[in-house]
């Protein structure tokens, strides 16, 4: 195929090389004249490992070339690929200064072509930028509908410096949102015989990847750290203690807790939290990750509350009650805060969990049910026919089962609010905003 890159930095000359490298034929574009001059010479404008073989066999071998000419650049190619820099503005927000002279360039050139022509962003930029900054104003400069003349798509890249040509050979992931099908396979096509999955998705989805991907690093960087800093004040081998962490690939490295959904609660969790983090204070130790986590709990708490207020139904009973299904365990459940704040508002709430039977309570779960719901016995419902059939408002707290057949009795003009994030029938009339998804 046909490319030219914009922005022969870090990103556009691995990208570069390394398709001219597949067999594709590329042109590099950059206003700088010296990185030009330097592909042309068949050297490369940045240090990377393997990076100037790559570019002086690609050049050699003719597949690889640069150029100051824009407009020759896309009359020249089918498919260009943006790979700028969209550095911070002093106030952390995104330049997007050069991604929009590139897409006036680009569009300017698209105008005088017959035939459609492919835009591909590879710079990093918020979720939305490509449809609402960058569409927009190529579609302006090129007199052309996107879609129709041109079309557009986002494909992030996940590469890392002092590895990046292996990472674009043997990627984890391909990810390409396009605003059309028609780019999607072409973009894709550029990376069919790579490894790892290939994930076509829209604009803004694949726009948010990249972030996602780029801050659970800093997270894992930064919990690390921490954890590092509470070991050593304890003159414990802090990385003895992260080897015996990385054993668990079942929960601890695994997808496990990484789906977004509600607060967590129960025994373990906030109690251990609050333990590490007050042991921190005693070691004078400054953790902000770890001591702004129930912060963020909480914040999450307040957003059900919220969203449970904006209804103004009155009536609202909950389906489940304990701090997650399967169990009756209701110490720091945050269901059971959801109801004591709306009952402490004035609401009218009943309960129906069938895993939680009063009169087997015992030890610590019932001394903290009874703190903080005290008159739990008054809002326990038997059944959950009478439970929905009372209620304005369904709160449904976990995937059980149960929970998800007594739905099939919801009348109209019920409200029923999903903080399980259940796969529901289109039948039941679900609050359509969500909560977080």
């Amino acid at each position: 195929m046909r490319i030219s890159v914009f922005g022969l930095g870090y990103v556009g000359t691995i990208c570069s090389a390394c398709l001219a490298d597949r067999g594709h034929h590329v042109i590099g574009v950059d206003r700088l004249k010296v990185k030009t001059d330097l592909i042309q010479s068949g050297r490369s404008p940045i240090i990377e490992r393997d990076i100037d073989e790559l570019v002086k066999r690609t050049v050699d071998a003719g597949r690889l070339v640069a150029t100051m000419d824009a407009a020759k650049a896309v009359a020249s190619t089918d498919i260009s690929i943006v790979c700028v820099g969209t550095p911070s503005q002093p106030n952390g927000a995104l330049s997007v200064t050069a991604i929009d002279a590139v897409a006036t360039e680009i569009g300017q050139a698209i105008r005088s072509k017959t035939t459609r022509h492919e835009v591909v962003i590879r710079s990093t930029v918020v979720p939305g930028t490509t449809r609402e900054i960058i569409a927009p104003r190529l579609a302006e400069t090129s007199g052309k509908i996107p879609g129709g003349g041109f079309g557009i798509a986002f494909n992030p890249e996940f590469l890392r410096e002092g590895s990046s040509i292996s990472d674009f050979n043997t990627p984890s992931k391909t990810v390409v949102g396009a605003l059309d099908e028609a780019t999607a396979s072409v973009v894709m096509s550029l990376y069919s015989d790579l490894p790892g999955p290939k994930i076509s998705t829209n604009i803004e989805t694949a726009e948010l990847v990249k972030y996602v991907d780029n801050a659970w690093h800093a997270l894992k960087v930064t919990f690390g750290n921490e954890i590092g800093l509470i070991a050593n004040a304890l003159k414990i081998n802090s990385h003895d203690v992260m080897n015996i962490f990385f054993e668990d690939k079942r929960l601890n490295i695994s997808t496990a807790y990484l789906r977004p959904g509600f607060a967590f609660g129960g025994s373990c969790l906030p109690k251990d939290l609050r333990a590490l983090t007050y042991f921190g204070r005693q070691l004078d130790l400054s953790l902000p990750v770890l001591n702004h986590i129930l912060d963020s709990n909480q914040m999450l708490i307040k957003r059900g509350i919220d969203w449970i207020v904006s209804q103004s139904k009155k009536r609202i009973v909950f389906l489940g009650i304990s701090f997650k299904s399967g169990t009756d365990d209701m110490r720091d459940s945050p269901f059971v805060e959801l109801v004591e704040r709306l009952i402490g508002k004035g609401y009218e709430v009943r309960i129906f969990d069938p895993n939680v039977e009063l009169a087997r309570l015992v030890g610590a779960n019932k001394d903290y049910l009874m703190h903080v719901l005290p008159h739990i016995a008054d809002l326990i419902v038997p059944n959950i026919s009478d439970a929905i059939g009372w209620a304005d408002t369904v709160v449904v707290t976990m995937a059980d089962p149960v929970y998800q057949a007594g739905l099939a009795q919801v009348r109209p003009g019920q409200v029923v609010l999903d903080f399980a994030n259940l796969k529901l029938s289109k039948a039941i009339a679900v609050e359509p905003r969500g909560f977080l998804w």
